[in-house]
């Protein structure tokens, strides 16, 4: 597993590094997560209808090819994409999303904060307020985007859209909860939890005898 830490980067060309890796790798490409944040900007999945922005507030829209509606990035948000080999893992979409949502929830445990997933709507939540995002894209079997979690990020962009196609929809942020750490110790965290959840890939495909 690789893991680069990349800081604050823009959107677009992260986006298009990633379909660039998935397309170029081959059944020996080792598995990456970048750890980053993005300045401001609003993303639409491919599925997305443009009426979830409900005004221009001069963040720039990106449409994109993840699965979901819209959501906003912004610095203080950390965000973990997942360039994974789903079949040499053993994982499918379904079970890689749950894989998500539970290492994002395992981060939050481990600062004292009681975090759940919602039925029907992919995510992690405190008290139906929504913490954690998830949008994937998975092309010959194999994943890109991933996750954002609010850490200290500001919501104030969120009240100008229906978050993940949601009207009404309240976002929190970790440090609504007192917590003080800044992004780059929170990706340590959660990078921890993926690390243990991810299946181990073995050469070959198959566990040593």
């Amino acid at each position: 597993m690789v893991v680069r830490r990349l800081g604050c980067v823009d959107y677009e060309p992260t986006w298009h590094a990633m379909r660039a890796f998935t397309d170029a790798r081959n059944a020996d490409t080792p598995d990456e997560i970048w750890l980053l944040e993005h300045p401001p900007v609003y993303t639409l999945g491919q599925a997305g209808r443009p009426e979830h922005l409900l005004r221009d507030v001069g963040i720039p829209l990106v449409k994109i090819d993840r699965g979901g509606q819209i959501t906003y990035h912004g610095p203080g948000q950390l965000v973990a994409y997942l360039l994974i080999d789903l079949h040499r893992c053993g994982l499918k979409v379904r079970e890689l999303v749950t894989l998500m949502e539970q290492a994002v929830i395992d981060c939050l445990a481990g600062y004292g904060v009681g975090a759940e997933r919602k039925a029907g709507a992919p995510g992690v939540y405190i008290d139906g307020a929504k913490i954690g995002a998830l949008g994937l894209r998975v092309r010959n079997g194999r994943s890109y985007h991933g996750l954002a979690l609010n850490v200290d990020v500001d919501l104030a962009p969120f009240s100008s859209i229906n978050p993940c196609g949601y009207e009404g929809l309240r976002t929190v942020r970790m440090k609504d909860f007192g917590i003080a750490d800044d992004v780059a110790s929170v990706g340590e965290h959660l990078l921890a939890a993926l690390q243990r959840l991810l299946p181990p890939v073995y050469p070959a495909g198959r566990p040593p005898a």
